[in-house]
């Protein structure tokens, strides 16, 4: 394909993406099951030509940055408390989802050990996008969309590191336990390294370079460096790029000034918004294109191995959130004190919030195509249909029932944030109010000013709204002065909130509700590009 009909497919593609993001909002349907639908029919279309897709070209240029955004907006505080039930789901579930889907392949559709077990590397992890796009899109209650996206998050790495050693017996002819064992325990500790490093060295080039669009190009180069870097040194480039993600979400409010921060969030929702449609829908062609090419008397045979897979990873997923948690608990009094059983309703949830998505489609198409001797890959073919097969299955039977699921089970959304978010902006007036009684010690603020947002703060204080009563016109009408007085409110509230998420009061996803809110108002004021000044 030439290059210019090249770009005549990705602007195709991207206008697909487009219109039925559109109708997907008209109709209340997740956005990421309309897409993968219309990919599907679009590969049908005669004459399209055919979308080959690099698995590596997959993983650099779409996984990073959408790892990195989603491990951003993730609460540190909220993913600590749930450690423990996404731990059993990123590394206990995939392991035994991987171990239940190769015993169906090999007892039921004839696959060799090796071979199966590399088809269950392949569909055992959900995915962090599918998670994102459709978890927050239908409310789920905040624990819920923690859990499943802290396990979105952290599950590609114990699944990657199965794939590669299932790969590498397949090729080779021989499996070594104890090295894979030591590669999963060094493909953690030193991804998580290189992604804190890399989080550092971003957070000390922001702190320099004080320029907003330099700023915001250098948070969309971190998670390709932190990527590549983990890739070079063999370790997991999913956890370099979040921990690199989660790391400079706990300093970016101390180094960039409003500006940089609300137009780096467009610039980011932007991009992560395009490589989510693009991937959806290329996967929904990838589908297409691969029905298109599966003899006729196969159909059969992999339409039934097809719904053997899915429903095994399903079914296993089932059994093990509400076994987990009542396991753990059993055996635990003091977690059962602390944090008794979530209701039926909700471990039920989090079982069937099991969508796959772009690294499964990613790890399907990376199998290589012969071995170390040879000979064609076993059952190459097969486990990439199948593995096509889980993802649509998930995607679309799991991601269409959600909405009325929440609505049958009777969950909502929890009341949790709207409490902090009061306590915060409380929290914040009060911090406003005391740096304007030590300010009025100072010579240079009028008392008028001072009185005027003393008046001000101490209304948000009382109602625990975050409606200005300042005149909008305050910078022309009073010049120099009341805009120091309130950057220097501004930035104590500032403060106030950073303090808060850090001692584990409220969520990171309040701190953003709250500090954009402070952001627009800087910028109203003319205040944008000044960084937050340290006080102790």
């Amino acid at each position: 394909m030439d290059s210019l009909h090249q770009l005549e497919l990705i602007i195709l593609l991207l206008a697909v993406v487009l219109a039925l993001t559109t109708v997907a909002h008209r109709i209340l349907i997740p956005y990421p099951i309309l897409l993968v639908i219309g990919g599907l029919v679009l590969g049908m279309v005669p004459g399209l030509p055919t979308v080959t897709l690099n698995p590596d070209l997959v993983f650099l240029v779409f996984l990073p940055p959408i790892l990195w955004a989603a491990a951003y907006f993730t609460s540190l505080r909220d993913f600590r408390d749930n450690l423990r039930p996404i731990s059993l789901l990123a590394v206990g579930l995939v392991l035994v989802t991987t171990a239940a889907v190769a015993t169906t392949a090999h007892a039921f559709l004839g696959f060799g050990w090796a071979e199966a077990i590399v088809l269950g590397a392949i569909v055992s992890p959900p995915d962090a996008v599918s998670a994102t796009a459709i978890g927050k899109r239908l409310s789920m209650p905040r624990r819920i969309v923690t859990i499943l996206e802290g396990e979105s998050l952290v599950n590609d790495a114990t699944a990657l590191v199965l794939y590669r050693a299932a790969v590498a017996a397949v090729v080779s002819g021989s499996f070594a336990l104890g090295e894979t064992v030591v590669h999963f325990v060094y493909a953690v500790v030193v991804g998580v390294a290189i992604g804190l490093m890399v989080g550092w060295l971003t957070r000390w080039a922001l702190h320099v370079i004080g320029e907003s669009f330099t700023e915001i190009a250098v948070t969309l180069l971190a998670p390709y460096v932190a990527w590549v870097t983990g890739e070079s040194l063999h370790a997991s480039a999913v956890l370099s790029c979040v921990a690199g993600g989660l790391y400079l979400r706990q300093h970016f409010s101390r180094v960039v000034a409003p500006t940089t921060r609300i137009q780096g969030r467009a610039v980011w929702d932007l991009v992560v918004f395009l490589l989510n449609g693009v991937i959806f829908i290329l996967i929904g062609l990838q589908l297409g294109a691969l029905q298109a090419a599966i003899p006729p008397d196969h159909v059969r045979s992999l339409l039934v191995g097809g719904v053997l897979i899915s429903m095994t990873a399903i079914l296993v997923r089932l059994g093990w959130v509400p076994m987990a948690a009542v396991i753990s608990r059993c055996f635990n009094p003091e977690l059962r004190a602390r944090d008794p059983r979530p209701p039926w309703g909700h471990l039920f949830l989090v079982g069937w919030t099991g969508m796959r998505g772009i690294v499964t489609l990613a790890g399907a198409m990376a199998l290589p195509v012969s071995t170390h001797a040879g000979h064609p890959f076993p059952f190459r073919e097969e486990i990439i249909l199948l593995s096509f097969a889980v993802i649509c299955a998930t995607l679309v039977l799991q991601g269409l029932t959600l909405a009325p699921l929440i609505r049958i089970l009777g969950i909502r959304g929890g009341s949790e944030g709207e409490r902090e978010e009061m306590q915060a902006r409380e929290h914040a007036a009060r911090a406003a109010l005391n740096r304007l009684g030590e300010l009025r010690a100072e010579e240079w603020p009028k008392p008028d000013h001072v009185e005027q947002l003393h008046t001000h703060y101490d209304r948000r204080r009382r109602r625990f709204a975050s409606d200005t009563d300042v005149d909008p016109d305050c910078k022309q009408e009073t010049g120099e002065a009341l805009l120091r007085l309130r950057e220097e409110t501004l930035a104590a509230e500032r403060s106030a909130l950073i303090r808060l998420r850090d001692d584990g009061t409220i969520s990171d996803e309040v701190l953003h509700r709250l500090e954009h809110e402070l952001d627009v108002e800087a910028l109203r004021l003319g205040l944008g590009e000044r960084r937050m000044r340290s006080r102790s």
